[in-house]
Formats: C-alpha cells, sequence, structure tokens
C-alpha cells in the first residue's frame, strides 16, 4: 500500500473509530467495521489520486458499512422470536385428516375406489388403470373428480384456512359435523 494512504488512514483512524463507535452502540461490531473500512481502502490503494480527499472517502465508506450491517442485521431472524408450530395447528391438520376419511366413505363406489387406491394405498395412475381395467386417461381424470368432490364437499361443510406452509390454522364447522372425533371441530385462529 502506497505510505501516502497509510499516513492518510493513521490520521484519521481514531476519528473514524469513535464516528463509527457512536452509530453502532457496540465496541466489538465498530471495530469489525473499522477494519473492513481499512480493508477498502487498502484494495483500493492504488486508485487514490487526490489524497486530500481520502478522509471523505474513509467516512463515505464507514457509513455505507454501518448501514449495510444494520440491514444484515434487519434480516436475521432470531429463533426465540419465532412462533413454533403449535399442538393446536397439528391437532387441526389431524382433525380434518379425519374429516376426509369420513367423507371419502360418502363419494359413489368408483371414486372412493380411485381415491383410496391412489392416495392412502400409494398406487400410481398407471397401475389404478391396470387394476381398474380402464385407460391411464381415465383413471387420471376419475381421481382428479374425486379429489374434486372431496374438495366441493369438505368446502360445503367446513370454512378452512392455511398459512403459507399448507398446515390448517383455521377450521369451522358451516354446517353439523358427521366426524367421529368431535373432539377436534373448534375455531382456531391465529
Amino acid at each position: 500500500m502506497d505510505s501516502s494512504v497509510y499516513n492518510s488512514w493513521n490520521k484519521v483512524q481514531k476519528e473514524l473509530r469513535s464516528f463509527i463507535r457512536k452509530k453502532v452502540k457496540d465496541r466489538d461490531l465498530a471495530d469489525d467495521i473499522a477494519q473492513d473500512v481499512f480493508l477498502k481502502l487498502h484494495a483500493n490503494s492504488n486508485k487514490v489520486k487526490d489524497f486530500n480527499k481520502v478522509t471523505g472517502w474513509l467516512f463515505q465508506v464507514a457509513r455505507n458499512s454501518i448501514i449495510d450491517q444494520f440491514r444484515k442485521q434487519s434480516r436475521q431472524i432470531n429463533p426465540n422470536d419465532l412462533e413454533w408450530a403449535s399442538e393446536d395447528a397439528h391437532t387441526l391438520n389431524d382433525c380434518v385428516a379425519n374429516c376426509l376419511n369420513v367423507l371419502v366413505d360418502t363419494l359413489p363406489n368408483k371414486y372412493r375406489e380411485a381415491l383410496v387406491l391412489t392416495d392412502k394405498q400409494n398406487l400410481s395412475q398407471t397401475q389404478l388403470a391396470d387394476t381398474l381395467g380402464i385407460s391411464y386417461s381415465g383413471a387420471k381424470s376419475r381421481v382428479q373428480r374425486a379429489r374434486k368432490k372431496l374438495r366441493d364437499k369438505l368446502e360445503e361443510l367446513y370454512l378452512i384456512e392455511t398459512d403459507g406452509y399448507g398446515n390448517i390454522i383455521r377450521c369451522e364447522d358451516r354446517k353439523p359435523c358427521n366426524c367421529e372425533s368431535r373432539e377436534y371441530n373448534y375455531t382456531f385462529a391465529m
């Protein structure tokens, strides 16, 4: 590094560290930021043409580094601040799963059979077509229709809201519930 740039750093270093400490109010963080500013000066020392402007440039780099630090801190998430999935969310997911099992039994036989074989017994739609002796497109359509019928019945009976991850955060009866497990049916709104 050019000795003129190094001399500029030595002259302004204490003042710059003090400036940074006032802004971040953390001595160690201020020292880290000052070190980053020094590294940027060192990396760009060959570009310095007017040594009278180095001090202003250093303070501008320090300001930008402080702003970057605050941005980084605002994006960091403290795990203690997060509300982890509660048992209520699992209970609501279980409730809806239970209600779906009950509602599957109300579907016409050909749709019920298609859903049970694909969704519960994990048959592919190709295997379903072979099992039922129908075309692949026929099996695919039957599964899609069955899911739509089930979804329509579910929406007719319940008001259900989910979060961004698909967890149920609200489940209300629109009509009296036919579930065997009535203990799960209650409203839970976040």
